[in-house]
């Protein structure tokens, strides 16, 4: 019985540290997604919105997993549902960013295909 507390003292730890380490990486590919996009609006640039989106659908990813990471370690019933709804929360956001991020990379296309370019070379 002793073994079995050990186990889960253990695992504990290594979900804390994988949750924190998600929720840091999230925090950083947020943060670089802003800088990088005010450099690119700086630069007068029309595709800083599709970038933008593009980092925060991948943050959201990262919190998303850390946020799933996170129901191992849940102890009530309170909890879970508090976690739950941070999740579905999450989920739609990422859902209407990517659907964001669709039609802005359909913009794009029929902005090129009016200017006679491809998207590529853009």
């Amino acid at each position: 019985m002793e073994i079995i507390h050990e186990i889960e003292y253990i695992l504990e730890i290594v979900v804390e540290a994988a949750v924190i380490l998600c929720n840091v990486i999230g925090i950083g590919v947020l943060v670089h997604a802003i800088i990088s996009s005010l450099i690119t609006h700086l630069k007068k640039d029309d595709r800083v919105r599709l970038q933008l989106a593009q980092g925060i659908a991948l943050a959201l990813e990262f919190k998303l997993g850390a946020e799933v990471l996170h129901t191992v370690t849940v102890r009530d019933w309170n909890e879970l549902g508090i976690l739950g709804a941070i999740v579905v929360l999450r989920a739609a956001l990422a859902f209407l960013i990517h659907w964001e991020i669709k039609m802005e990379k359909e913009h794009a296309a029929e902005i090129a295909a009016e200017n006679g370019t491809s998207e590529s070379e853009n």
